[in-house]
């Protein structure tokens, strides 16, 4: 894993918000990324469209402030509708450290509170095909933007809903680059329990 990786979610994990009150919330989800755009030479059509798992580890204040580690796997990302079965096996993971900002508790009070997130840090795509020079295996610095909401059914738990934008933010473009778009992006759309500590 890059050193600037491993600083960033140090710094996730053991920075805190300055605001005396914040919950640590633990948070599984399920969803699935679509709208994928990438400069990689897919041979199968319908690629992108998966379902992905993973987790949160979020310090979210009562004020505005919020920081948060995100893991997300999407297996069978670059495989499609293809009969041929040309990729054989693929994946897409995702390791960021995100800021949170979040509506303060004193306007939500424990109703549903919207957030914005955004980070950076690793994006991993794998994937091997058939035709062994197609086979990708890149580890990117990623970007994320997004949006969602958490809302408390009780004290200690909850469901979130989030939709997020994540897009390789470096590397470079192979031989059979597809001219004009994204080395890796797409859109993910999740939903999770919310644990709180």
């Amino acid at each position: 894993m890059p050193r600037s990786v491993r600083t960033l979610a140090a710094l996730v994990v053991f920075a805190c918000p300055s605001s005396a009150a914040a919950d640590w919330l633990l948070i599984p989800f399920v969803g699935g990324s679509f709208a994928p755009e990438t400069t990689f030479v897919i041979p199968e059509e319908g690629a992108g469209r998966k379902l992905t798992l993973g987790g949160s580890v979020a310090l979210l204040s009562d004020g505005v402030l919020g920081l948060e580690a995100d893991f997300g796997q999407t297996p069978g990302f670059f495989q499609g509708d293809d009969p041929l079965g040309l990729v054989l096996s693929s994946r897409v993971t995702t390791l960021m450290g995100n800021v949170i900002l979040a509506v303060p508790l004193s306007i939500t009070r424990e109703s549903l509170r919207p957030y914005l997130v955004g980070g950076l840090g690793l994006l991993q795509a794998r994937s091997r095909n058939a035709a062994a020079v197609l086979n990708v295996e890149h580890d990117l610095l990623g970007v994320s933007i997004g949006a969602g909401a958490i809302g408390m059914v009780t004290f200690q738990t909850g469901l979130r809903f989030d939709v997020r934008y994540i897009k390789a933010a470096s590397g470079v473009d192979g031989p059979f680059a597809r001219p004009g778009l994204s080395r890796l992006s797409f859109w993910r759309g999740t939903a999770g329990v919310v644990l709180r500590y």
